[in-house]
């Protein structure tokens, strides 16, 4: 089994489910002027508004015994025809594969297509499966587990996976040249806190059929849970960077506390900078490596991701923030040296707010973890006063899945971090920066490195160009003292302000 493949079982958590024709689900949850194949902007949101309204109830998601009991085997053995594709015959630009209930993943989602103005569904049928060498099951109606959308991305006569939407609100997506990584989500509750964290899932939805030529494609999506509900718009263009356009309308049933907007997750188990307790060949393993920040000042951060020994929460405080992402920034083989998860092709994920998002935090939550098959990362944004219940919350964003991504050109960016024993007791840190206004300094400037540490003493900070590869580097030793904690700040700057971004590490005796 691929790590992916694991963790894709791992997410199909204790999930809800709703199902039934539109007119049957319109019925069961909304107004009638949202039923009878009608679909517009509006339609989702007022779904989503009705079902906020009402008490959550909590769908069936039994299946029948042909199904109940397979293993991951079996349910491999579950493939989509290729030829069965919704939209293959009709040379668009896109086509739309789904995925089997089973296994773990036991809840229902219902599809529909939308093509002028009317929504129709998408029905089953153990017709669209190959399920060799196993016998056709007799199961009637099930319904979906999720989607898929393919699009020629890395060559004109070949349509390549595009993304997938797959488990509670979990989706993902790749661009040119890369694979499957990271995920993000439509929403994420008490993610990280004492009490159970709630998955809220897609239920529905809707796939409009894409105009001959188009470059993007549209998705909408309802979204059910205890605490709330919700109504997204995924305009989804694919590319070197392939760019979600989020529309997200949230209609609370409660006051939403410890809510996550643009959540991102996924994998960090060891690199250069964390490699206590590691028996591994790889230099590194991990989807992402650091947590990257514009700020609504203007600040570009860079927080190196660890995978500490206990469940670390970080907020970052901003008002109006400009961005912020799980960022993979290792790109050659020799990073991993891993012939097989090829992590050197993992795509970045970066969160581009569209407006203003007022005041709150990008929060990362840091979860131990043993080995690189879980997921162990999550970073959102979180507002600073709980989402009040009863009214309609409305977050857009630009979400790129991408290899690299430029904020302020004129700034180097870290490209590794580095740290180990020092004499005495003390940690000597080493950050390598590459590009921006810095690559152009003469070998005998003298930037100045600018550091801080929250507890401990600093000493001997230096930076120099590193003559065996032409970047940059800074360094300096921390003095922790009896402190077990203590957070680090740097960057190097000249007469002219800022000449890297801001690195920013949590130092854990």
């Amino acid at each position: 089994m691929q790590r992916r493949e694991v963790i894709l079982a791992g997410l199909s958590l204790p999930l809800l489910s709703l199902g039934g024709t539109l007119e049957t689900f319109a019925a069961r949850r909304a107004p009638v002027a949202a039923v009878a194949g009608r679909f517009d902007a509006g339609t989702v949101a007022g779904l989503a508004r009705a079902l906020a309204a009402r008490t959550y109830r909590a769908p069936d998601n039994a299946l029948p015994p042909a199904l109940a009991k397979i293993g991951y085997d079996q349910y491999r053995d579950f493939r989509y025809r290729a030829a069965r594709a919704l939209w293959r015959d009709d040379g668009l630009p896109f086509q739309a594969q789904f995925f089997h209930r089973g296994f773990l993943f036991k809840d229902r989602v219902d599809v529909y297509t939308v093509h002028d103005g009317q929504a129709t569904p998408f029905a089953f049928s153990t017709d669209l499966f190959d399920y060799a060498p196993q016998s056709v099951p007799e199961i009637g109606d099930v319904g979906f587990a999720g989607f898929r959308l393919h699009a020629p991305i890395n060559r004109p006569d070949h349509y390549d996976e595009l993304c997938s939407f797959l488990g509670a609100s979990y989706f993902r997506a790749v661009a040119r040249g890369l694979n499957y990584g990271l995920s993000a989500r439509g929403l994420a509750l008490g993610t990280g806190e004492p009490a159970a964290e709630e998955f809220p899932r897609f239920t529905t939805f809707w796939l409009e059929r894409p105009a001959p030529g188009a470059q993007s494609i549209v998705v909408h999506a309802l979204l059910d849970s205890p605490s709330a509900a919700g109504a997204f718009r995924f305009a989804i263009d694919p590319g070197d960077d392939t760019v979600f356009d989020v529309d997200m309308r949230l209609y609370p049933r409660v006051d939403l506390v410890h809510a996550g907007i643009a959540p991102l997750t996924s994998m960090f188990e060891f690199d250069p900078s964390d490699r206590i307790g590691i028996d591994d060949y790889r230099p590194a393993v991990h989807d992402s490596d650091g947590l990257a920040m514009l700020n609504g000042q203007g600040e570009q951060a860079w927080r190196q991701l660890q995978n500490p020994a206990s469940l670390q929460h970080s907020g970052f405080q901003d008002i109006d923030p400009r961005g912020f992402g799980l960022m993979q920034r290792k790109r050659r083989y020799e990073d991993f040296q891993d012939a097989e998860a090829h992590y050197e092709k993992r795509p970045s994920a970066w969160v581009e707010p569209v407006g203003d998002w007022g005041e709150g935090e990008v929060h990362l939550v840091e979860i131990p973890t043993a080995d690189e098959y879980h997921d162990n990362i999550v970073a959102f944004w979180r507002p600073k006063q709980p989402i009040a219940a009863g009214k309609e919350h409305r977050w857009r964003y630009r979400l790129h899945w991408c290899g690299e991504h430029a904020w302020k050109p004129e700034l180097a960016t870290v490209a590794a971090t580095r740290i180990g024993a020092a004499h005495d007791g003390a940690r000597l840190v080493v950050v390598d920066l590459a590009g921006g206004r810095l690559s152009q300094l003469a070998d005998g400037a003298k930037p100045r490195v600018d550091v801080a540490a929250s507890q401990g003493k600093l000493r001997n900070p230096v930076a120099y160009r590193n003559a065996d590869t032409g970047t940059w580097r800074m360094s300096f030793e921390l003095e922790p003292g009896s402190a077990g904690v203590s957070e680090l700040r740097a960057r190097l700057v000249d007469a002219q302000g800022p000449l890297s971004e801001t690195w920013l590490y949590r130092w854990m005796a």
